[in-house]
């Protein structure tokens, strides 16, 4: 077992390269943090849901993966804030992505959410990705 220096970036390229080959079901280590983001994910409609398994040390999450007329409904991922460049941004200045047809998952002081979320709640925080 090799260490990860960026979990997100490994969530997030376990992902694309699960939607890219057509798999259902993509498996990583869990962890709060990519909890927090699969949430959002459901909750936005790009994945159909997930679940933790708990091995008595880390656990491991599953996500099944939407997929629409064969299609997967995440078309796009994109990291933005890495561990060497960390990006934050003001609830005033975050981004919209694809014109609103997708998310930023923001990092913030009340939790992860989304930048729709975000501006609504007028708190801004480290940009974790962007989905479409």
């Amino acid at each position: 077992m090799s260490s990860i220096n960026d979990p997100i970036s490994d969530m997030l390229t376990r992902i694309r390269n699960a939607s890219m080959a057509g798999l259902r079901v993509v498996e990583m280590p869990a962890s709060i943090l990519r909890r927090e983001i699969a949430k959002i994910l459901v909750k936005q409609n790009f994945v159909e849901k997930f679940i933790i398994i708990e091995d008595g040390k880390q656990g491991w999450m599953k996500i099944l993966l939407r997929y629409t007329e064969g299609q997967p409904a995440i078309q796009g991922l994109v990291r933005i804030s890495t561990p060497g460049r960390r990006t934050y941004l003001g609830s005033g200045s975050l981004p919209k992505v694809k014109n609103g047809l997708g998310i930023a998952i923001i990092s913030t002081s009340k939790g992860v959410l989304t930048d729709y979320e975000c501006r609504a709640q007028r708190v801004g925080g480290e940009i974790l990705c962007k989905v479409w």
